[in-house]
Protein backbone atom coordinates (compact mmCIF):
# COMPACT_ATOMS: atom_id res chain seq x y z
CA UNK A 1 0.00 0.00 0.00
CA UNK A 2 1.22 3.42 -0.84
CA UNK A 3 1.42 4.56 2.89
CA UNK A 4 2.94 1.58 3.92
CA UNK A 5 6.13 2.81 5.42
CA UNK A 6 6.51 4.84 9.14
CA UNK A 7 6.82 8.23 9.45
CA UNK A 8 8.80 7.58 12.08
CA UNK A 9 11.57 6.08 9.92
CA UNK A 10 11.43 8.19 7.02
CA UNK A 11 11.90 11.26 9.59
CA UNK A 12 15.42 9.32 10.58
CA UNK A 13 16.51 9.59 7.20
CA UNK A 14 15.06 12.96 6.09
CA UNK A 15 16.33 15.46 8.50
CA UNK A 16 14.82 18.82 8.76
CA UNK A 17 17.47 21.55 7.73
CA UNK A 18 18.18 23.54 10.22
CA UNK A 19 20.20 27.03 10.22
CA UNK A 20 22.37 29.35 12.27
CA UNK A 21 20.52 32.30 12.66
CA UNK A 22 16.67 32.85 13.34
CA UNK A 23 14.49 34.33 10.68
CA UNK A 24 11.09 35.86 10.93
CA UNK A 25 9.26 34.64 8.01
CA UNK A 26 5.62 36.14 7.80
CA UNK A 27 3.22 33.42 6.15
CA UNK A 28 0.02 34.31 5.35
CA UNK A 29 -3.14 31.64 5.10
CA UNK A 30 -7.13 31.66 5.32
CA UNK A 31 -7.20 29.58 7.89
CA UNK A 32 -8.82 30.08 10.88
CA UNK A 33 -11.40 27.80 11.77
CA UNK A 34 -10.85 25.72 15.15
CA UNK A 35 -9.53 22.41 13.04
CA UNK A 36 -8.18 24.92 10.37
CA UNK A 37 -6.04 26.41 13.58
CA UNK A 38 -4.71 22.99 15.32
CA UNK A 39 -3.54 22.27 11.57
CA UNK A 40 -1.67 25.23 11.27
CA UNK A 41 0.20 25.03 14.39
CA UNK A 42 1.85 22.22 13.14
CA UNK A 43 2.85 23.58 10.72
CA UNK A 44 4.31 26.36 12.64
CA UNK A 45 5.84 24.29 15.11
CA UNK A 46 7.66 22.71 12.39
CA UNK A 47 9.29 25.38 11.09
CA UNK A 48 9.93 27.06 14.39
CA UNK A 49 12.22 23.57 15.21
CA UNK A 50 14.59 24.48 12.65
CA UNK A 51 15.29 27.80 14.58
CA UNK A 52 13.66 30.11 12.34
CA UNK A 53 10.03 31.68 13.53
CA UNK A 54 6.54 31.58 11.67
CA UNK A 55 5.16 34.74 11.89
CA UNK A 56 1.79 33.99 11.41
CA UNK A 57 -0.96 36.40 8.98
CA UNK A 58 -4.26 34.64 9.15
CA UNK A 59 -6.76 36.74 7.31
CA UNK A 60 -10.53 36.08 8.12
CA UNK A 61 -12.97 34.85 5.47
CA UNK A 62 -11.93 32.25 3.52
CA UNK A 63 -9.85 32.36 0.25
CA UNK A 64 -11.91 34.78 -1.55
CA UNK A 65 -11.86 37.21 0.89
CA UNK A 66 -8.07 36.38 1.85
CA UNK A 67 -6.28 36.01 -2.16
CA UNK A 68 -7.15 39.80 -3.32
CA UNK A 69 -5.32 41.01 -0.09
CA UNK A 70 -2.31 38.56 -0.85
CA UNK A 71 -2.53 39.63 -4.31
CA UNK A 72 -2.44 43.06 -3.44
CA UNK A 73 0.40 42.80 -0.91
CA UNK A 74 2.72 41.26 -3.54
CA UNK A 75 2.29 43.67 -6.26
CA UNK A 76 2.42 46.37 -4.45
CA UNK A 77 5.33 46.24 -2.90
CA UNK A 78 5.29 44.35 0.23
CA UNK A 79 5.30 40.80 -0.15
CA UNK A 80 5.13 37.98 2.33
CA UNK A 81 7.74 35.59 3.00
CA UNK A 82 5.34 32.74 2.01
CA UNK A 83 1.32 32.31 1.04
CA UNK A 84 -1.38 30.43 0.61
CA UNK A 85 -3.20 29.74 -2.78
CA UNK A 86 -5.06 26.65 -4.21
CA UNK A 87 -3.55 24.34 -6.59
CA UNK A 88 -4.08 25.27 -10.16
CA UNK A 89 -4.25 29.16 -12.07
CA UNK A 90 -4.84 31.29 -9.00
CA UNK A 91 -1.89 32.66 -9.65
CA UNK A 92 -0.72 32.36 -12.59
CA UNK A 93 -0.58 36.27 -13.09
CA UNK A 94 1.99 36.64 -10.31
CA UNK A 95 4.21 34.14 -11.43
CA UNK A 96 3.69 35.40 -15.17
CA UNK A 97 5.24 39.09 -13.66
CA UNK A 98 8.05 37.46 -12.36
CA UNK A 99 7.05 37.64 -8.34
CA UNK A 100 6.97 33.97 -7.31
CA UNK A 101 10.35 32.59 -6.90
CA UNK A 102 11.48 29.63 -9.01
CA UNK A 103 11.21 26.54 -6.74
CA UNK A 104 12.74 24.29 -8.86
CA UNK A 105 16.36 23.96 -7.91
CA UNK A 106 14.99 22.72 -4.12
CA UNK A 107 12.00 20.75 -5.73
CA UNK A 108 15.26 18.81 -8.12
CA UNK A 109 17.42 18.84 -4.92
CA UNK A 110 15.20 16.71 -3.12
CA UNK A 111 13.28 14.62 -5.33
CA UNK A 112 9.83 15.71 -5.17
CA UNK A 113 8.94 14.49 -8.32
CA UNK A 114 9.57 11.42 -6.59
CA UNK A 115 7.12 11.50 -4.04
CA UNK A 116 4.53 14.01 -4.62
CA UNK A 117 1.70 12.18 -5.72
CA UNK A 118 -0.33 12.48 -8.17
CA UNK A 119 2.11 14.35 -10.55
CA UNK A 120 -1.41 16.52 -11.40
CA UNK A 121 -0.49 18.31 -7.63
CA UNK A 122 3.21 19.03 -8.88
CA UNK A 123 1.87 19.62 -12.07
CA UNK A 124 -0.28 22.55 -10.99
CA UNK A 125 2.87 24.04 -10.10
CA UNK A 126 4.62 24.09 -13.01
CA UNK A 127 4.59 26.66 -15.95
CA UNK A 128 6.98 26.39 -18.49
CA UNK A 129 8.88 23.82 -17.14
CA UNK A 130 9.40 25.38 -13.57
CA UNK A 131 8.04 24.62 -10.03
CA UNK A 132 6.96 27.48 -8.39
CA UNK A 133 4.69 26.28 -5.13
CA UNK A 134 4.66 23.42 -2.73
CA UNK A 135 1.69 21.45 -2.32
CA UNK A 136 0.82 21.05 0.76
CA UNK A 137 -2.44 18.52 0.81
CA UNK A 138 -5.04 16.81 -1.00
CA UNK A 139 -8.34 18.28 -0.12
CA UNK A 140 -11.29 17.26 -1.92
CA UNK A 141 -14.79 18.67 -2.00
CA UNK A 142 -16.88 15.49 -2.56
CA UNK A 143 -17.99 15.00 0.47
CA UNK A 144 -21.52 14.67 2.35
CA UNK A 145 -21.23 15.09 6.11
CA UNK A 146 -24.24 13.73 8.20
CA UNK A 147 -25.87 14.40 11.71
CA UNK A 148 -26.17 10.82 12.60
CA UNK A 149 -28.37 12.22 15.68
CA UNK A 150 -30.54 14.33 13.35
CA UNK A 151 -31.69 11.52 11.43
CA UNK A 152 -32.15 9.26 14.88
CA UNK A 153 -34.18 12.55 16.27
CA UNK A 154 -36.07 12.49 13.00
CA UNK A 155 -36.93 8.77 12.92
CA UNK A 156 -35.44 7.66 9.70
CA UNK A 157 -32.31 6.02 8.62
CA UNK A 158 -29.15 7.61 7.79
CA UNK A 159 -29.06 7.89 4.02
CA UNK A 160 -26.32 5.76 1.64
CA UNK A 161 -26.64 8.41 -1.13
CA UNK A 162 -28.33 11.45 -2.22
CA UNK A 163 -31.28 10.09 -3.61
CA UNK A 164 -32.08 8.85 0.21
CA UNK A 165 -31.00 12.16 1.75
CA UNK A 166 -33.68 13.73 -0.42
CA UNK A 167 -36.28 11.67 0.35
CA UNK A 168 -35.44 12.15 4.01
CA UNK A 169 -35.57 15.89 4.13
CA UNK A 170 -39.57 16.41 4.96
CA UNK A 171 -39.19 13.95 7.31
CA UNK A 172 -36.38 15.86 9.31
CA UNK A 173 -37.89 18.99 8.75
CA UNK A 174 -41.10 17.79 10.41
CA UNK A 175 -38.93 17.25 13.37
CA UNK A 176 -37.56 20.82 13.27
CA UNK A 177 -33.94 20.09 11.73
CA UNK A 178 -32.88 21.70 8.18
CA UNK A 179 -31.78 19.15 5.89
CA UNK A 180 -28.87 20.66 4.44
CA UNK A 181 -26.92 23.30 6.08
CA UNK A 182 -24.88 26.51 3.48
CA UNK A 183 -23.48 29.19 4.56
CA UNK A 184 -23.91 32.33 2.22
CA UNK A 185 -19.88 32.61 1.46
CA UNK A 186 -19.73 33.05 -3.03
CA UNK A 187 -17.30 29.64 -2.55
CA UNK A 188 -19.70 27.54 -0.94
CA UNK A 189 -22.88 27.73 -3.20
CA UNK A 190 -20.84 27.02 -6.06
CA UNK A 191 -18.88 24.06 -4.42
CA UNK A 192 -22.20 21.99 -3.85
CA UNK A 193 -23.06 22.27 -7.25
CA UNK A 194 -19.72 20.70 -8.30
CA UNK A 195 -20.15 18.02 -6.30
CA UNK A 196 -23.74 17.21 -7.86
CA UNK A 197 -22.30 17.31 -10.95
CA UNK A 198 -19.68 14.80 -10.37
CA UNK A 199 -22.16 12.36 -8.48
CA UNK A 200 -25.01 12.92 -10.88
CA UNK A 201 -23.32 13.34 -14.06
CA UNK A 202 -20.17 11.43 -13.16
CA UNK A 203 -16.53 12.13 -13.63
CA UNK A 204 -16.96 12.11 -17.39
CA UNK A 205 -20.03 14.85 -17.25
CA UNK A 206 -17.64 16.69 -15.27
CA UNK A 207 -14.38 16.83 -17.56
CA UNK A 208 -16.95 17.57 -20.50
CA UNK A 209 -17.85 20.96 -18.36
CA UNK A 210 -14.82 21.89 -16.82
CA UNK A 211 -11.28 20.67 -18.93
CA UNK A 212 -13.52 20.88 -22.41
CA UNK A 213 -15.33 23.44 -22.01
CA UNK A 214 -17.85 21.48 -23.73
CA UNK A 215 -21.45 24.57 -24.04
CA UNK A 216 -23.60 21.63 -25.49
CA UNK A 217 -23.39 19.36 -22.65
CA UNK A 218 -23.66 21.98 -20.82
CA UNK A 219 -26.99 22.71 -22.08
CA UNK A 220 -28.08 19.09 -22.26
CA UNK A 221 -30.40 16.54 -20.66
CA UNK A 222 -27.12 15.24 -18.44
CA UNK A 223 -26.70 18.57 -16.86
CA UNK A 224 -30.66 19.11 -15.97
CA UNK A 225 -30.60 16.51 -14.10
CA UNK A 226 -28.17 18.60 -11.96
CA UNK A 227 -29.51 21.90 -12.27
CA UNK A 228 -32.65 19.69 -10.65
CA UNK A 229 -30.54 18.39 -7.96
CA UNK A 230 -29.33 21.52 -7.25
CA UNK A 231 -33.47 23.19 -7.33
CA UNK A 232 -33.69 20.65 -4.47
CA UNK A 233 -30.83 21.36 -2.63
CA UNK A 234 -31.87 24.90 -2.67
CA UNK A 235 -34.90 23.77 -0.70
CA UNK A 236 -33.30 22.19 1.68
CA UNK A 237 -30.98 24.74 2.67
CA UNK A 238 -33.84 27.48 2.54
CA UNK A 239 -33.19 28.11 6.55
CA UNK A 240 -29.97 27.66 6.61
CA UNK A 241 -28.68 31.16 7.22
CA UNK A 242 -25.14 31.43 8.55
CA UNK A 243 -22.28 33.06 6.63
CA UNK A 244 -19.07 30.48 7.12
CA UNK A 245 -18.59 27.31 6.05
CA UNK A 246 -17.54 25.95 9.64
CA UNK A 247 -21.19 27.77 10.61
CA UNK A 248 -22.51 25.42 8.93
CA UNK A 249 -20.26 22.76 9.90
CA UNK A 250 -21.20 23.19 13.74
CA UNK A 251 -25.10 22.75 12.48
CA UNK A 252 -24.11 19.25 11.66
CA UNK A 253 -21.76 18.81 14.71
CA UNK A 254 -25.00 20.09 16.81
CA UNK A 255 -27.79 18.33 15.29
CA UNK A 256 -29.42 21.26 14.29
CA UNK A 257 -28.88 20.77 10.49
CA UNK A 258 -29.07 16.93 9.04
CA UNK A 259 -26.06 17.17 6.48
CA UNK A 260 -23.51 19.25 4.73
CA UNK A 261 -21.72 19.35 1.28
CA UNK A 262 -18.33 20.20 2.06
CA UNK A 263 -14.93 19.57 1.47
CA UNK A 264 -12.73 16.88 3.49
CA UNK A 265 -11.09 20.13 5.70
CA UNK A 266 -14.85 19.71 7.24
CA UNK A 267 -13.13 16.54 9.29
CA UNK A 268 -10.86 19.04 11.53
CA UNK A 269 -14.42 20.62 12.70
CA UNK A 270 -15.85 17.88 13.70
CA UNK A 271 -12.34 16.37 15.56
CA UNK A 272 -12.03 19.90 17.40
CA UNK A 273 -15.62 18.97 18.65
CA UNK A 274 -14.38 15.53 20.25
CA UNK A 275 -17.01 13.59 17.48
CA UNK A 276 -15.89 10.09 15.79
CA UNK A 277 -16.57 8.90 12.72
CA UNK A 278 -19.02 6.39 12.26
CA UNK A 279 -20.53 7.06 15.32
CA UNK A 280 -21.65 10.55 15.65
CA UNK A 281 -21.70 11.39 12.25
CA UNK A 282 -21.53 9.93 9.01
CA UNK A 283 -19.10 10.82 5.70
CA UNK A 284 -20.25 9.62 1.93
CA UNK A 285 -17.81 10.65 -0.44
CA UNK A 286 -19.52 11.47 -4.01
CA UNK A 287 -22.45 11.75 -2.31
CA UNK A 288 -22.86 8.20 -2.03
CA UNK A 289 -22.94 7.97 -5.87
CA UNK A 290 -19.62 8.32 -7.20
CA UNK A 291 -16.51 7.90 -5.33
CA UNK A 292 -14.30 9.97 -6.15
CA UNK A 293 -11.24 12.12 -5.22
CA UNK A 294 -10.90 15.66 -6.52
CA UNK A 295 -7.03 16.33 -6.85
CA UNK A 296 -7.52 20.05 -5.07
CA UNK A 297 -5.85 20.98 -2.31
CA UNK A 298 -3.58 24.02 -1.34
CA UNK A 299 -0.27 25.06 -2.35
CA UNK A 300 2.28 27.92 -0.67
CA UNK A 301 4.38 30.34 -3.30
CA UNK A 302 7.38 32.17 -2.54
CA UNK A 303 7.17 35.80 -3.52
CA UNK A 304 10.19 36.70 -4.32
CA UNK A 305 12.50 38.83 -1.58
CA UNK A 306 15.30 41.11 -1.37
CA UNK A 307 16.39 40.07 1.53
CA UNK A 308 19.05 36.92 1.45
CA UNK A 309 18.05 35.37 5.36
CA UNK A 310 14.49 35.56 4.81
CA UNK A 311 15.12 33.67 0.80
CA UNK A 312 17.04 31.25 2.78
CA UNK A 313 14.27 31.15 5.39
CA UNK A 314 11.71 30.09 2.37
CA UNK A 315 13.98 27.45 0.94
CA UNK A 316 13.86 26.04 4.57
CA UNK A 317 10.19 26.51 4.73
CA UNK A 318 9.68 24.59 1.63
CA UNK A 319 11.49 21.69 2.58
CA UNK A 320 9.72 21.56 6.43
CA UNK A 321 6.38 21.49 4.74
CA UNK A 322 7.16 18.48 2.46
CA UNK A 323 9.31 16.60 5.87
CA UNK A 324 7.20 13.13 6.34
CA UNK A 325 6.46 14.12 9.96
CA UNK A 326 5.23 17.59 8.98
CA UNK A 327 2.92 15.99 6.01
CA UNK A 328 1.19 13.49 8.82
CA UNK A 329 0.58 15.59 11.86
CA UNK A 330 -0.48 18.87 9.26
CA UNK A 331 -2.91 16.59 7.18
CA UNK A 332 -4.10 14.33 10.29
CA UNK A 333 -5.15 18.00 12.15
CA UNK A 334 -6.55 19.13 8.63
CA UNK A 335 -8.79 16.72 7.58
CA UNK A 336 -6.66 15.83 3.91
CA UNK A 337 -4.68 13.72 2.82
CA UNK A 338 -1.01 14.32 2.70
CA UNK A 339 0.96 14.46 -1.11
CA UNK A 340 3.38 12.39 -0.09
CA UNK A 341 2.99 9.29 -1.01
CA UNK A 342 5.41 7.11 1.31
CA UNK A 343 4.11 8.70 4.80
CA UNK A 344 1.96 6.50 7.20
CA UNK A 345 -1.28 7.13 7.91
CA UNK A 346 -2.49 4.39 10.64
CA UNK A 347 -3.78 7.30 13.09
CA UNK A 348 -6.24 8.30 10.44
CA UNK A 349 -10.22 8.16 11.02
CA UNK A 350 -13.17 6.40 8.79
CA UNK A 351 -13.63 9.42 6.73
CA UNK A 352 -10.23 9.93 5.92
CA UNK A 353 -9.54 6.15 5.51
CA UNK A 354 -12.33 5.94 2.86
CA UNK A 355 -10.25 8.72 1.00
CA UNK A 356 -7.18 6.65 1.15
CA UNK A 357 -8.99 4.42 -0.26
CA UNK A 358 -10.36 5.97 -3.60
CA UNK A 359 -6.83 7.66 -4.06
CA UNK A 360 -5.61 4.34 -3.97
CA UNK A 361 -7.56 3.18 -6.67
CA UNK A 362 -6.61 6.23 -8.94
CA UNK A 363 -10.38 7.28 -9.06
CA UNK A 364 -9.01 11.02 -9.25
CA UNK A 365 -10.24 14.46 -11.20
CA UNK A 366 -8.71 17.32 -11.65
CA UNK A 367 -10.22 20.58 -9.72
CA UNK A 368 -12.38 23.16 -11.57
CA UNK A 369 -9.34 25.97 -9.89
CA UNK A 370 -6.90 23.78 -12.42
CA UNK A 371 -8.98 23.80 -15.25
CA UNK A 372 -10.53 27.58 -15.51
CA UNK A 373 -9.53 30.53 -14.74
CA UNK A 374 -10.27 32.78 -11.60
CA UNK A 375 -12.15 34.81 -14.01
CA UNK A 376 -14.57 32.26 -15.07
CA UNK A 377 -14.93 30.59 -11.86
CA UNK A 378 -15.98 34.17 -10.50
CA UNK A 379 -18.52 33.86 -12.93
CA UNK A 380 -20.14 30.54 -11.87
CA UNK A 381 -19.99 31.82 -7.77
CA UNK A 382 -21.78 34.89 -8.88
CA UNK A 383 -24.56 32.68 -10.42
CA UNK A 384 -25.22 30.06 -8.05
CA UNK A 385 -24.82 32.78 -5.41
CA UNK A 386 -27.98 34.58 -6.90
CA UNK A 387 -29.55 31.23 -8.03
CA UNK A 388 -29.43 29.84 -4.28
CA UNK A 389 -30.76 33.34 -2.69
CA UNK A 390 -33.57 34.06 -5.45
CA UNK A 391 -36.57 31.26 -5.61
CA UNK A 392 -37.67 32.59 -8.53
CA UNK A 393 -34.77 31.77 -10.96
CA UNK A 394 -35.74 28.26 -12.27
CA UNK A 395 -33.50 25.90 -12.86
CA UNK A 396 -33.70 25.87 -16.54
CA UNK A 397 -32.74 29.49 -16.28
CA UNK A 398 -29.82 29.08 -14.47
CA UNK A 399 -28.54 25.75 -16.64
CA UNK A 400 -29.15 28.15 -19.46
CA UNK A 401 -27.00 31.10 -18.23
CA UNK A 402 -24.43 27.88 -16.66
CA UNK A 403 -24.13 26.93 -20.36
CA UNK A 404 -23.16 30.71 -21.41
CA UNK A 405 -20.49 30.71 -19.26
CA UNK A 406 -18.87 27.27 -20.27
CA UNK A 407 -19.31 28.61 -23.71
CA UNK A 408 -17.06 31.66 -23.25
CA UNK A 409 -14.54 29.84 -20.30
CA UNK A 410 -10.90 29.94 -20.58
Amino acid sequence: MRYAMLAAALAASVALPHVAQATDLEVTHWWTSGGEAAAVAELAKAFDATGNKWVDGAIAGSGGTARPIMISRITGGDPMGATQFNHGRQAEELVAAGLMRDLTPIAEKEGWKNFIKPTSLLDSCTVDGKIYCVPINIHSQQWLWLSNKAFEKAGVAVPKNWDEYVAAAPALEKAGIIPLAMGQQPWQTSLAFQVLVVALAGPDGFNKIYKDKDAEFAAGAEMAKVFDAADKARAMAAKSNVQDWNQATNMVISGQAAGQIMGDWAQGEFQVAGQVAGKDYTCLPGLGVNEVIQTAGDAFYFPVLKDEAKSAAQDVLASTMLSPTTQVAFNLKKGSLPVRGDVDLAAANDCMKKGLEILAKGNIIQSPDQLFSADSLTQVNDLFVEFFKDPKITAADAQKRFAEIVAAAD
